[in-house]
């Protein structure tokens, strides 16, 4: 069908190298597009360009974008790199360093009208809305360096406030990309079977169990999440902006409602 396609188009994806950023990499690969993974660990799968990066070090990533853009620039960033709680600088891997090559690509016109920024979220980002002014104060802040100064003197070097983050930034930078011609979306997906929710199985892929046990369904899977994350990107989807879409086999929704109890949804969200 016209605009679901990626022939001629060139896509980056920072984190690729696994887990959903990898199944999305390989999902818009078939529907033709040419493929960039930005990734500290090795790419074992076919693309047009592989470029090692610590997402931590700002000279390496500025590195890595002026490469980019060098080749060409792209028509889609999908920025799909997460480190869980406990690792050094997550703040740097998970919005700070993603959001810089974002911007740096969209003022240098490497990334330009037509073009469309996928991001992903989390359920650990519900409620982002609640600690709007605290999140707002932080985007504010500035670029790399203010931006992590603000993180290490609010001590919010965490998981959950990165995924707040992005669902904000989501929001805040849909207008102003949209007159540049740019749509920028996140997916938010429920539990996942990746290799860091494995590494973090106790708390990622127990979430929700008894949801889905009851409604029959398995842990969902990498390719389930990436298929979406190729629909935002693509030209089918260009009317959708400054959306963070839930991915989550209705886990969220039915726990808003109470047709299936879920008192962690509710406390994320704030309702009684």
């Amino acid at each position: 069908m016209s605009g679901f396609g990626y022939d001629g188009k060139r896509v980056l994806v920072i984190g690729g190298a696994t887990g959903m950023g990898a199944a999305a990499a390989r999902i818009v690969s078939g529907l033709g597009a040419e493929v960039v993974v930005m990734d500290v660990a090795d790419v074992g799968y076919r693309v047009s360009r592989s470029i090692a990066v610590d997402l931590r070090d700002r000279e390496a990533v500025d590195a890595a974008v002026d490469a980019v853009a060098a080749d060409g620039g792209v028509d889609a960033v999908f920025a799909c790199a997460g480190v869980a709680d406990g690792t050094p600088g997550l703040m740097l891997v998970n919005f700070i360093s993603q959001r810089h090559v974002v911007d740096r690509l969209v003022e240098s016109g490497a990334l330009g009208r037509g073009g469309a920024v996928v991001m992903i979220s989390s359920v650990a980002g519900l409620g982002w809305q609640l600690a709007l002014p605290t999140v707002l104060e932080f985007l504010r802040a500035g670029g790399w360096e203010a931006a992590a100064a603000w993180v290490e003197a609010n001590d919010a070097d965490n998981y959950a406030f990165s995924k707040m983050a992005i669902n904000a930034y989501v929001a805040d930078a849909a207008f102003p990309m949209l007159k540049r011609g740019i749509r920028i979306n996140a997916v938010l997906p429920g539990p996942t079977d990746t290799p860091l929710a494995r590494a973090n199985a106790e708390t990622w892929l127990t979430f929700g169990a008894d949801y889905r046990e009851a409604a029959g369904i398995e842990t969902l899977r990498p390719e389930q999440i990436g298929s979406v994350m190729a629909f935002l990107g693509s030209d089918a989807a260009s009317a959708v902006t400054g959306v963070t879409l839930l991915v989550d086999a209705g886990l969220v929704s039915s726990g808003i409602t109470g047709s299936f109890e879920n008192p962690v949804v509710k406390m994320l969200l704030g309702l009684p």
